[in-house]
């Protein structure tokens, strides 16, 4: 049984280790990451400013910001969270640019 060449550390391939919520930058990277970033803090801070009117005189253009701000920011955060984790790959690349 001194022979160590039969035995090895395990006989099964060892999975790749994961990062915690399986974050990953390498589908988006670079000047991208930093655009969506922007882009989502910005719809963010769109989103708080609209939050602070208390008063205004015609409302419906407020509720039309309201809307698109909104919207915007949840969006980018989608986008944030499928390029920026094992989704992207789960899902693929075709059906990622379909959605």
């Amino acid at each position: 049984m001194e022979n160590g060449a039969v035995y090895n550390e395990t006989t099964e391939p060892q999975a790749p280790r994961r990062r915690p919520f399986g974050c990953t930058l390498r589908n988006l990277w670079g000047w991208r990451l930093g655009v969506k970033v922007a882009q989502t803090i910005l719809s963010f801070v769109a989103v708080v400013c609209e939050e602070i009117v208390e008063d205004c005189i015609t409302c419906s253009g407020l509720y039309f910001f309201e809307f698109i701000s909104c919207s915007a920011f949840l969006l980018c955060l989608l986008i944030l969270c499928v390029y920026c984790t094992d989704l992207y790959g789960s899902l693929g690349k075709d059906k990622v640019q379909k959605l």
